[in-house]
């Protein structure tokens, strides 16, 4: 195989076949090499070139990548029946909703399973407006619930909505963690009110310790239902296995995805009470997915919940999170004010820069040193480390120093500029 020549063709391909932009964009972001083989937390190039995982496909890997028990499983789901006939009875999607039912908090109980974390949270919206008899949808501000139609009209960022209006109608926006704000708009109008725990694409932001039980008791008077998106905040990542369970409070609705097919298939759901999902009983096809809950993505969930709780990954992933904190913190100080702030739960870390260009500038140098990042989508300052949970604390020590000597870099260009 001439590697060379693939890596130029693939990019080629991006270039004439996918999208101009984005094939520019990775080569900009010195990306320009084809990712290979993967394992635990690297992932490995074309050439054979290692690099540390600290992005985990948005929050996808959370029991590593490639884990063998998913792997195996799915490989043997595959010689028995990949995709249902949907007229008959799905043993393996029975299976996977009775494991959510009893792992997720409260008497959530009911599942829809789809493909995606955007057809989770659309499916979630339509129960609430189902259930309620109501229109009125609120969201928070910097908030990211998707890219299709109705996730992307309660998302919060408006440079991926603009060109897509006018998008739902009665979708209103408050600040995140405002209390305030939420009880001016909630009213006995209002179908749902939906959050995620903790913004993931709005920067890592953490809400006060009391806010989303607030939120829940201002839905509670009014008759709305609190929605929780749990998509990238669930399965572990946050240090529990939901990042509700931080905050103790129980959502009427809940939506999952990215880590729930254990970093191997796509699988997103929602779920709900058996109060609200009678709503469903009369006309069980009033929503449907054809793809959706097919054999080999529930064996995979079934899986990765086996896996999250039988390997205590999200107690680990708590400890690991908290020191990870503390040495970030320590690297901020010595940062001469390059980093303004890190923050996060578990494994879900923001690094806050002054400058979206300088945080740019780290995720580059860092990817020229194997160790891949991203900025969150909604606020370019800020670079977050959201590895596999099971990154062991050595890759985290090498991770940590290539960013120590990314800033010094950095550092090093902006003196130059200045100078000039």
């Amino acid at each position: 195989m001439d590697k060379k020549k693939l890596v130029e063709e693939t990019i080629e391909k991006y270039a004439k076949y996918i999208n101009p932009g984005l094939a520019r964009y990775y080569k900009f972001a010195q990306l320009d090499t084809v990712e290979w083989t993967s394992a635990g937390s690297k992932v490995w190039d074309v050439y054979g070139n290692e690099y540390i995982d600290c992005l985990g496909g948005f929050g996808v890997f959370n029991v590593g990548r490639n884990h063998p028990r998913v792997i195996q499983a799915v490989k043997e789901q595959l010689d028995r029946l990949p995709l249902s006939t949907r007229t008959l009875f799905n043993k393996h999607q029975a299976d996977l909703a009775e494991m959510l039912a009893q792992v997720t908090p409260g008497n959530l109980q009911y599942s829809f399973f789809g493909n995606s974390g955007t057809e989770a949270v659309e499916g979630a919206l339509k129960l609430a407006r189902f259930y309620t008899g109501r229109e009125k949808l609120i969201s928070a501000e910097n908030s990211f619930h998707g890219k299709t139609m109705g996730s992307l009209s309660i998302s919060g960022r408006d440079v991926y909505k603009k060109p897509f209006l006018p998008g739902l109608p009665e979708v209103f926006q408050v600040p995140f963690n405002d209390v305030d704000a939420m009880k001016q708009i909630v009213d006995k109008e209002t179908a749902a009110v939906i959050l995620e725990p903790i913004q993931g694409e709005g920067g890592i932001v953490v809400p006060s310790p009391e806010y989303l039980k607030q939120v829940k008791t201002i839905c509670e008077k009014q008759g709305a239902l609190l929605i929780l998106d749990e998509i990238q905040t669930g399965l572990g990542r946050t240090g529990k296995l939901f990042a509700c369970e931080h905050f103790d409070v129980i959502p009427d609705i809940m939506t999952l995805a990215k880590g729930l097919g254990g970093g191997v298939l796509p699988i997103g759901a929602f779920i709900s009470t058996a109060e609200i999902w009678k709503v469903f009983e009369d006309n069980p096809f009033i929503h449907t997915s054809t793809l959706g809950g097919n054999p080999l993505s529930c064996i995979a969930g079934i899986e990765t919940l086996k896996i999250l709780q039988e390997e205590n990954i999200p107690e680990l992933t708590w400890v690991k999170g908290q020191n990870l904190l503390k040495r970030l913190r320590e690297i901020q100080d010595k940062s001469e004010g390059m980093i303004q702030d890190v923050r996060g739960m578990g494994l879900l870390i923001g690094i806050q820069f002054g400058d979206p260009d300088i945080a740019s500038l780290i995720a580059m140098e860092m990817a020229q040193r194997h160790v891949l990042l991203a900025y969150t989508l909604n606020n370019p300052n800020v670079i977050r480390i959201e590895p596999p949970l099971t990154i062991s604390y050595e890759e985290l020590d090498i991770v940590l120093s290539r960013l120590t000597e990314s800033l010094v870099s950095v550092r090093g260009v902006l003196d130059e500029i200045g100078g000039k």
